[in-house]
C-alpha cells in the first residue's frame, strides 16, 4: 500500500534534481546548437546599443565648442561592431562636438590621425572572407560531405553579413560634414591601434562662406580674426586592455613630500651629473646599460608627451613573453611594424624636484633583433643598437617635433666608452657612448 503523499513526495525530488541539472544541459545544447547554426551560416552579431565605454569620456570646452572623447578596449570594440576590429589594426574613438560659434565648424580627420579609416574601409577589412568561409568546408566536407550542400547557405550569409557590417560601420562613423551652429555630432573616427593611452588631437576649423574668402584673398586682408582661427583639443585616454607597468605604481608613497630635494638653477647640472651611470643588477654587483635620459614633469605630462608617438610596455607576464615569441617568429619575415624596430625607454622617478616638478632618470636603446639568452628567465631579449647616443638624441627630436620640449641639453654622468672599447649590458649586448645624458624639460601641452 502505497503511503499518502509518498508518490508526490518522490515526484518533487525528482524535479529538485532535473531543476538543478537542466541548467547545464540547456548550456550544452545551447552551445551546440550554435556550434551547429555557425558550421551552417555565418553569424554577424553587432551590440549597437553598447555604450559602456562613455564612462571613460573625457570632454573638454572652448568657448565655441565643447568636445567629448572615449577610446574604445578591443573588446568593447568588438562588442559594438561585432567584429574584433583591433586585429585589423582599428581602434574606434567616439567623438561628440558641440558647435557653440556662430559658424558652421568641421572636424579635421587628419589630426586625430593621418591614417584613419573611412566607415566603410574599416568594414572592408573585416569583412567575412567568402573564400575562408568555403574552404572550412575542406576537410569537414569530405567526413560528413552532406554538410557540403551548406555551402551556398554559407556564401549567402556570409554576403549578407557583409552587407550588414557595412551599414553598421557607416552607422556608427562620425560624418565628415560642417557641424551647423548650435548643431551636435557624434560617432566614431577609426584610428590605428595605440596601446595603454591615446592622444587624441581635435582640430574644428571655422567655415567662412566661399565669396568671403576670395575677397579677402584678392585685397591681401590680414590674417582671420581670433574667432575664425582653429580650435584644438589634445585628450590624453587610457585604454584599457594593457598591463602596462606603471598602473600598479603608487608615485605618492614612492616620492612622499617629505622625500623631495628641490634643486636651484645653479645646482641641477651637478646634482643631474651625480645620478647613476648606469642600471645594476638586482644585486647592485654588475651594471648594465647606461642612464643616457633625464626628463623634467609630472607624470600626466610624460604620458601626455610621449604617448602620441610611443606604446607603454607591458609587464613582463607569460602572457607578455608569448608575445614577445610571436613578434619574433614575425619579424624573421618583416623587419617594419615589428619587435626590431622598437626604441625602448625606461624611467624611474628620483627624489629630485625642479621648478616644483618631479625629475625622472631614464635608459632608452634601439632594439634591433631579438635573441634568445639564458640571462633572462623567460629565455628571450633584445639585442640593442650598440650606438645608444643616436637612441639618446632621437628622444629630444622626436619631442621637439611634438612640440613639447620647454628646454634641452645634454650634462655628463654617463661614463664614456668608444666603439674599439664598449661595454656591455647585464644581457650581453655591447654598447659605446659619448658619456652625456640628455636632460628634457617638459611642457604640460603642446608649445607651452
Amino acid at each position: 500500500m502505497r503511503r499518502p503523499g509518498a508518490g508526490s513526495l518522490g515526484r518533487r525530488r525528482f524535479q529538485a534534481g532535473g531543476d538543478a541539472r537542466c541548467p547545464g544541459m540547456l548550456n550544452v545544447l545551447r552551445s551546440l546548437v550554435d556550434r551547429i547554426v555557425r558550421c551552417a551560416i555565418t553569424v554577424y552579431r553587432p551590440d549597437e546599443s553598447f555604450a559602456g565605454f562613455m564612462e571613460r569620456a573625457v570632454t573638454q570646452e572652448d568657448p565655441r565648442a565643447r568636445v567629448t572623447v572615449a577610446v574604445l578596449a578591443p573588446t568593447e570594440s568588438r562588442r559594438l561592431f561585432g567584429v574584433d576590429v583591433g586585429r585589423r589594426g582599428i581602434q574606434p574613438v567616439f567623438l561628440r562636438i558641440e558647435n557653440r560659434a556662430a559658424r558652421s565648424l568641421r572636424l579635421q580627420a587628419v589630426t586625430v590621425d593621418p591614417r584613419y579609416f573611412t566607415p566603410l574601409e574599416a568594414a572592408g577589412v573585416n569583412h567575412f572572407s567568402i573564400t575562408r568561409r568555403l574552404s572550412a568546408f575542406g576537410a569537414l566536407g569530405w567526413l560528413f560531405f552532406p554538410l557540403v550542400l551548406l555551402a551556398p547557405l554559407k556564401l549567402v550569409t556570409a554576403w549578407l553579413a557583409n552587407r550588414r557590417m557595412d551599414a553598421v560601420f557607416r552607422r556608427h562613423g562620425f560624418r565628415l560634414v560642417p557641424i551647423q551652429p548650435g548643431a551636435t555630432a557624434e560617432g566614431f573616427v577609426f584610428t590605428t591601434v595605440d596601446l595603454g593611452t591615446k592622444v587624441v588631437h581635435v582640430r574644428l576649423t571655422p567655415l567662412e562662406p566661399l565669396r568671403a574668402s576670395i575677397v579677402r584673398l584678392l585685397a591681401h586682408a590680414p590674417p582671420a580674426a581670433p574667432a575664425d582661427e582653429p580650435i584644438d583639443l589634445v585628450f590624453t585616454v587610457p585604454v584599457p586592455g594593457i598591463a602596462a607597468d606603471y598602473l600598479d605604481r603608487d608615485f605618492q608613497a614612492l616620492r612622499p613630500a617629505h622625500a623631495v630635494e628641490p634643486c636651484t638653477i645653479d645646482d641641477l647640472v651637478a646634482r643631474l651629473e651625480a645620478l647613476p651611470a648606469a642600471t645594476t643588477n638586482a644585486a647592485g654587483t654588475r651594471a648594465g646599460d647606461p642612464v643616457n635620459l633625464v626628463v623634467i614633469g609630472d607624470f600626466e605630462t610624460i604620458l601626455g608627451g610621449f604617448a602620441a608617438r610611443w606604446d607603454e610596455s607591458e609587464t613582463i607576464s607569460l602572457a607578455t613573453c608569448w608575445k614577445t615569441v610571436k613578434a619574433f617568429l614575425i619579424a624573421l619575415q618583416r623587419t617594419r611594424g615589428s619587435i626590431n624596430e622598437r626604441l625602448h625607454l625606461r624611467l624611474w622617478l628620483t627624489p629630485l624636484a625642479f621648478e616644483e616638478q618631479p625629475v625622472w632618470v631614464g635608459q632608452v636603446s634601439r632594439d634591433i633583433g631579438v635573441r634568445f639568452t639564458t640571462k633572462a628567465w623567460n629565455l628571450t631579449t633584445h639585442r640593442i643598437d650598440p650606438d645608444v647616443d643616436e637612441s639618446r638624441d632621437y628622444v629630444i627630436e622626436d619631442l621637439v617635433a611634438a612640440g613639447r620640449v620647454r628646454a634641452a641639453g645634454y650634462v655628463g654622468g654617463a661614463r664614456e666608452c668608444s666603439p674599439a672599447a664598449p661595454r656591455r649590458n647585464l644581457t650581453g649586448d655591447p654598447y659605446f657612448t659619448d658619456g652625456k645624458r640628455a636632460v628634457i624639460l617638459l611642457g604640460a601641452s603642446r608649445g607651452s
